[in-house]
């Protein structure tokens, strides 16, 4: 199937109680979702109709571990306090794949910042957002990801995505920002890249991994953002903010823009739902850093659902390994446990078929699995 990309000139028009679209090539059309959604829609049109997944929410008292980064950055191996959250680290990565991180580090005013600038940005009139539409064949700019076909089902989503770091992997998008804008997020970007860092060094000194093995794999990765618009929805029990899917990333740090939830996680088979703490980051593990833990540490699939009433709002961060190298299980784990889990792979073929495919669960890290 040829790869087909979000319009954002197709037409929606209402002819009494009838949906109908107008295209420029799609079988079926949609308009950006915020704008849809001001139309006060009682029905969705057919193309977000999600029949195809299970819409059930698990009613636990389970909730993903909190990790207290500050008992972790001045880590020795004589603190009982800092041990005991190693060993929580260790925990979450291995049991749950998600966690909440306090106590990060991150400037409270770069956050906040962060968050007013993708607030103004989403709220930005249509014509001014195609300007930053996503050119053909790019996953830059405002548009969507992930549709490969005009009978795919979509997400109800507005999504603006960027390459932030190496600085040379930024496209034409990034340089038609606002001064504001693109400042925060140059910003936002450096100090996240230091937690990611953080964060996988130790997540290495939990398998066994050398420092500067993480860091030969993880320091010059590719860094990228994913600004996501949920707007409300008439029918929430009937579409997908974003469909399940695991990340590709070796590292996923979400900042959660405003109060409304939406992100879930399945575990045991269930979905369960994540309620944001004050001023933490939900962290995940990504399909990345499961081939590079061979195994040990699994990239979990998750999803977005969307509310009747209010909008969310988010900011992903993915975290890569550098582009010029090639993905693998680090060769520690594969001495101290035998054969390789996963097949190498070059990290810029790794991140191609990943943006070709569409986001089905956990299917992508399986290609690369290794049937002994």
């Amino acid at each position: 199937m040829r790869r087909k990309r979000f319009v954002g000139e197709s037409l929606l028009r209402c002819r009494q109680s009838n949906v109908m679209y107008e295209s420029n090539g799609f079988e079926e059309a949609v308009q950006r979702q915020k704008e849809m959604a001001k139309k006060k829609l009682v029905t969705i049109p057919p193309r977000y109709v999600r029949d195809d997944q299970d819409h059930s929410v698990a009613s636990s008292n389970k909730e993903v571990p909190v990790i207290d980064m500050q008992r972790l950055i001045n880590y020795n191996d004589h603190d009982d306090s800092m041990n005991i959250e190693l060993q929580k680290l260790h925990f979450a990565a291995q049991e749950w794949g998600f966690f909440q991180l306090i106590n990060h580090g991150v400037s409270c005013s770069v956050v906040e910042r962060m968050k007013h600038e993708i607030k103004e940005f989403f709220n930005l009139p249509l014509e001014e957002k195609n300007k930053f539409e996503q050119l053909p064949g790019d996953t830059d700019g405002f548009g969507q990801l992930f549709v490969v076909s005009d009978e795919q089902k979509l997400d109800w989503a507005d999504l603006f995505y960027l390459k932030t770091a190496p600085p040379h992997l930024r496209m034409p998008v990034f340089s038609k920002l606002s001064v504001s804008l693109r400042e925060t997020i140059e910003e936002y970007s450096e100090e996240i890249k230091e937690l990611t860092m953080k964060v996988l060094k130790l997540l290495g000194k939990t398998l066994g991994i050398e420092e500067e093995v993480v860091k030969s794999f993880f320091e010059e990765g590719k860094q990228s953002m994913r600004m996501n618009y949920y707007p409300p929805c008439p029918q929430p029990d009937k579409v997908m903010g974003i469909s399940p899917h695991s990340d590709a990333s070796a590292l996923t740090i979400l900042l959660q823009v405003n109060e409304t939830e939406g992100l879930q996680i399945k575990k045991d088979g269930i979905w369960i739902p994540i309620v944001p703490l004050p001023s933490a980051f939900i962290v995940n593990i990504g399909d990345a850093f499961e081939i590079f833990s061979n195994g040990r540490y699994r990239s979990i699939e998750h999803r977005s659902v969307v509310s009747s009433e209010k909008e969310r709002i988010s900011v992903a961060t993915f975290h890569g390994p550098r582009l010029n190298g090639e993905l693998g299980p680090a060769n520690s784990l594969v001495t101290a446990h035998g054969q390789p889990a996963f097949k190498k792979i070059g990290v810029n073929e790794f991140y191609t078929r990943f943006f070709n495919r569409e986001l089905v669960g956990k299917t992508y890290v399986d290609t690369m699995r290794i049937t002994h």
